[in-house]
């Protein structure tokens, strides 16, 4: 791992803790099967979605996406509008590999993912099907090379979806935002539209079950989801910010950070983290899924 990589001090023993009885077996070993069984179908059926026009395309994706994270007992929970069409910058705060869908499922867009994505089995055929474009993030020297086609994706009118946190964090505190995305929407004069992700309990606390952090490995969290209770996903779609508001990448990346952590004031949860580190550390998150 290259030592300019983000990190944050979550990991599954202190974030990913999930109260109350866990769901029966059956019943876990029943969300997982489903899950399994809309993923294949997704799968068999991109090739056909691609051709479909843009529209049923996007409301076909929002469908199989609601699918796949109702089939592990998750509710959704959607505020905000897309507002209208055109290329923008969608930046999210990342808790999750559940994160991918859920954006989807509400704003459909291309997802900037590590590159090792595309090389999974099964998960990397439907990314790249998608539109994901990959990056390489053990090569700082190809970063250049990645804003410039996230810059063209955006000027062709596309919306790309990135989480600038570049780690997972378990959704009781935020990492700061990285700033190269946001140069590639200064780049392309488009907005950039902030998005709130949060995991709760009935209570209204923070549900710990969905977070992958860590060295959480991806078996471990599909079976915690899949005995989690009561866990619902909200999204929340912030107002935009206008192209041109900000003059440099680092303003506008604190301008989508505040607007995604002023949402997260609203409803606010007790943190188990101390000051945030941006240097590596054992036992810190360096997932980032997508």
């Amino acid at each position: 791992m290259s030592v300019w990589l983000p990190v944050a001090p979550c990991t599954p023993p202190a974030c990913a803790g999930h109260p109350g009885r866990p769901a029966p077996l059956p019943l876990a070993l029943l969300r997982l099967a489903a899950a399994a069984a809309v993923l294949l179908a997704g799968v068999a059926g991109a090739p056909a979605a691609r051709r479909l026009p843009g529209r049923l395309r996007h409301r076909a994706v929002r469908a199989w996406c609601r699918l796949l994270v109702r089939a592990f007992g998750i509710r959704i929970d959607a505020a905000g509008g897309p507002g209208p069409r055109g290329g923008r910058l969608v930046v999210a705060n990342h808790v999750s590999w559940l994160d991918v869908p859920l954006i989807a499922a509400v704003l459909p867009a291309r997802m900037l993912a590590k590159g090792e994505i595309g090389r999974w089995p099964v998960l990397g055929p439907l990314a790249a099907s998608a539109g994901t474009l990959f990056i390489d993030r053990d090569r700082i020297r190809a970063l250049p090379g990645t804003v410039a086609t996230l810059a063209g994706a955006l000027r062709a009118g596309d919306r790309v979806a990135v989480f600038p946190e570049g780690s997972t964090w378990c959704g009781r505190d935020q990492g700061p935002f990285r700033h190269a995305a946001f140069q590639a929407a200064l780049d392309a004069g488009v907005p950039v539209q902030p998005v709130r992700l949060a995991y709760r309990l009935p209570d209204g606390s923070t549900a710990g079950a969905p977070a992958f952090v860590g060295d959480d490995p991806l078996t471990a969290s599909l079976w915690r989801i899949a005995r989690a209770r009561g866990v619902t996903a909200e999204i929340r779609l912030l107002p935009r910010i206008p192209a041109g508001r900000h003059p440099d990448r680092r303003t506008l990346a604190r301008a989508a950070q505040a607007a995604v952590a002023s949402d997260s004031a609203n409803r606010p949860a007790s943190s188990v983290h101390h000051r945030v580190s941006s240097r590596p550390a054992a036992a810190s998150s360096v997932r980032t899924p997508s």
